[in-house]
This record gives C-alpha cells, structure tokens and sequence, in this order.
C-alpha cells in the first residue's frame, strides 16, 4: 500500500474514529486510480485545487463525509459521499456529468482495529481485502470493447488471411480503398452486341433476332403478323408487338405442288 502510511501519518491528528480511518483510505483508493481531490462538500469553492491530500475540514462531520474529485484529463466532477449508520459505512460515488452511482457497504469493524487508530501497521485488519472491494464495486469501470466485436473483429481478420493466401481464389477486382472505377454500361456502343437478343421487347436500342428481316431497316410493307396470315396463321396468333421469324412465301396461296402435301393413292415413287 505505497502511499498510504504517508498519507494517514499527514491526517493522524484528524483521525478520531475507525469511520476517519475508512474515509481516509477510500480516499487513497481515489488517488492511486488517477483522482484527485478538489474539495470537500457539494458546492465548489474559490479554495478549490487538485491534491493527493485530504481537504481541510474532512473529518468535520461524523456521520455524513463528502469530498469531490476530478482526473487529469476531464473536467468531470466526481461527489463521494460516506454515511455512517451504525458500524456501517455507506459509500456513493456519483459521475456528476452522468449521473452514474456506484455504491460501497463497508463494516468498520470488520475493517478497522479501534484501539490501533494510531499505528499505521496494525490499524487496518484486511488492507488488501479492503482494497479489493473498493476497486470492484465503488470505482468506475474502464469501458472496453464487447466481448463478441473483439471476437468477430478477429475471425474476419482470420477469413481475410486465409483467403489471401488462397491460389485458387481470384483476386477482387473492386478496389477497397478509394472511388469506385467507371464502367461503361455494356447496353451502349461499342459493347452492345447481342443486346437486341437480350432485350426481346425492343426497350433497349430496338429488339429481336440480328437478322430480323422485319427489323433490318429496310422499307417494310406494313405486314403486321399479329393479324394473322391466311391459311397459315390465325389472328391474334402472334401477340402484337412479339417477334415474329417468317416461316414461307407471305402470299395468299402457296405454288404447288407442296412438299407437306400427302401423294395421291398408289403412288409410291418417292423420286418424283
């Protein structure tokens, strides 16, 4: 416990009851975990400084001890206060700035020797026990990282080296840092052949087959297969708008003889 003897050696004069002997070590606690004392009360003072010592006037009331607190980096105030209930002592330290409470029970007889109140080496009967508990359940917790971010932080870093090392694995092309490259839409020339195939409706830079005899540019005679073709097709056959790949001769009746015909009776030359 560096420190501390030198500490109760500079406040012996004010320590009259083993509750003095408490507050006072509380308070080392205080200033071993990066605190310091400002004052004692609730309400700041002009008097007001940092200090590793007891205020002035700390041990003036017996039955209720308040002190206040400040780290080296934040201007946060932190209020202990200490309230004596029979054998008990009763802390609460509240973050001003949060309003956070933590909350400390002590039995100052199980703590203190009450005739050794002025020999440091025999006053306090379980100083590191005593210490323990003011550091588990008084003191402010630093914040760490949740266990599971850490955990899955790690098995990313692990599936990114297994994959870099992968000879199979090809390579990102989509860098992962910086703007994203421009690419040129594969519909517009000079990357759109094909297109019109892949765009049956003609919403894209027309539609249909490539050689679409009926989409070629070509003057076109006003056919529209979704009428229908006499003796081939009936109308409503070929949905208006739909592809159409002509099939034969677009005239009324077909010149014969046709091959689809079927060969009059008797007659088995399969030549003529």
């Amino acid at each position: 416990m560096a420190g501390l003897e030198a500490l109760y050696t500079c406040v012996a004069d004010k320590i009259e009851c083993p509750q003095d002997a408490v507050v006072c070590f509380v308070h080392w606690e205080m200033i071993k975990n990066g605190y310091r004392c400002i004052g004692s009360g609730d309400e700041p003072s002009s008097r007001d400084k940092k200090s590793e010592l007891l205020p002035a006037g700390w041990s003036s009331n017996k039955e209720l001890y308040s002190l206040r607190y400040q780290t080296g980096d934040t201007d946060t105030v932190m209020v202990l206060k200490a309230i004596a209930v029979d054998s008990t002592l009763i802390f609460n330290l509240m973050n001003s700035g949060t309003k956070q409470v933590s909350d400390l029970m002590v039995n100052v007889g199980d703590q203190v020797n009450a005739d050794q109140l002025h020999t440091f080496d025999s006053v306090f009967r379980d100083a590191d026990g005593l210490s323990e508990k003011v550091k588990a359940q008084l003191l402010p917790r630093p914040e760490k990282a949740p266990e599971r971010s850490r955990r899955e932080e790690g098995e990313s870093s692990q599936r990114r080296t297994e994959e870099d090392g992968d000879p199979l694995r090809l390579p990102c092309r989509h860098p992962r840092h910086g703007p994203q490259p421009h690419w040129p839409d594969p519909l517009n020339p000079p990357f759109a052949a094909g297109g019109a195939d892949l765009d049956p409706f003609g919403s894209v830079g027309g539609g249909g087959m490539i050689m679409d005899p009926l989409r070629s540019g070509f003057p076109r005679s006003g056919f529209d297969p979704s009428s229908g073709i006499p003796d081939i097709l009936p109308p409503g056959a070929v949905p208006p708008g739909a592809r159409f790949d002509p099939f034969g001769p677009m005239g009324r009746h077909r010149p014969g003889p046709d091959p689809d015909h079927m060969p009059p009776p008797g007659y088995d030359d399969m030549f003529m």
